[in-house]
């Protein structure tokens, strides 16, 4: 997946697309004619900001979207987002944004929906615990004197950064953590009670790792830099990320392997996966809003088109519709 032609970029700034970003100055221009208000509107321009292109929203009283190309001027599409999404990525096709068995929002099994939407919420988790144990073993290595990247700044200035992002993956991962006390084991133990009181434990058991390392980022934000305490705050810190991302790894793969396979005995209706979904984003409330961004930063292009489509079957649309915009403005 690597591309020995792109620029580098510092530790903070990796993220899942990258590696298909394309770095070219000249990107076509593409004009996107549709309904402002419409929240399919924001799903489709979500979508094609991964696509190498450059791309201009033009408010039009439609329920149907045209596409077309600055030049040549003779290539165009008019239709459904699907019909766009799929005209750009016959055009275009890296990053992917549609997988070979991709199914819309209607067409999703209802009983894979709370599952699905889980189960994308460790990947995103699991990406961003890697960034963070990557950023922390890679400041321990330079013993915080050195500078990765000018945009990370100085030893301390990259430190704040660091305690920034571990704030809304705190924040992230305990919203998670409650969603899945308060939604998604109540379904499992009314078919076996008890089955997740360990995996509840585990939550519990992996909160005080996680308030050592907000509390060892705020230390290490104060300490003169290059001096032996700060170095070995450092590789406190860095010691801390591995265990947590350990502990995440292990927990999520035992719930997706002996938990998440149970939903199909709880033969939930099509209403409740839909009430369920919204039971999940309501728990999730910063997840699914200030933090959205950061929460998507985390998934490959289809893995993010995925997560909307699985929002999208909210009954309540005016909240999808809410979310969606976050993303495009």
């Amino acid at each position: 997946m690597g591309n020995c032609f792109r620029k580098k970029q510092s530790t903070s700034e990796i993220a899942p697309s990258s590696s298909f970003q394309n770095f070219s100055t000249k990107k076509p221009l593409v004009y996107l004619h549709g309904d402002s208000s419409n929240s399919v509107s924001h799903y489709l321009r979500f979508a094609l900001h991964y696509k190498p292109i450059t791309l201009r929203f033009i408010h039009s009283e439609t329920s149907s979207f045209t596409l077309r190309f600055e030049s040549p001027a003779s290539e165009a599409v008019s239709g459904s987002a699907e019909t766009v999404i799929r005209f750009v990525e016959s055009k275009f096709p890296q990053p992917a944004i549609l997988r070979s068995e991709t199914r819309t929002a209607f067409e999703i099994e209802e009983v894979v929906v709370v599952r699905r939407m889980v189960e994308l919420q460790h990947r995103s988790l699991t990406w961003h615990l890697e960034r963070v144990t990557r950023w922390g073993k890679d400041m321990t290595t330079r013993g915080g004197r050195e500078v990765v990247d000018p945009k990370v700044g100085t030893p301390r200035m990259e430190v704040v950064k660091l305690g920034k992002s571990y704030g809304k993956l705190l924040e992230v991962l305990l919203e998670h953590a409650q969603m899945e006390e308060r939604i998604l084991f109540p379904l499992l133990d009314a078919a076996d009670p008890g089955m997740c009181r360990c995996v509840t434990e585990e939550h519990a058991r992996d909160l005080p790792i996680m308030n050592g390392i907000k509390e060892d980022i705020k230390s290490i934000g104060v300490m003169l830099t290059g001096t032996s305490t700060h170095k070995e705050a450092l590789c406190s810190l860095s010691a801390r990320f591995n265990t947590l991302q350990d502990n995440c790894r292990d927990h999520f793969n035992e719930e997706e392997r002996n938990l998440f396979p149970l939903l199909e005995a709880a033969e939930l209706t099509e209403w409740k996966q839909r009430k369920t979904v919204e039971g999940c984003i309501d728990v999730m409330q910063g997840t699914h809003s200030h933090f959205f961004s950061f929460f998507i930063q985390g998934l490959l292009p289809h893995e993010a088109i995925e997560y909307l489509d699985l929002m999208m079957t909210c009954i309540n649309k005016e909240r999808v519709s809410s979310m969606l915009h976050l993303l495009v403005d």
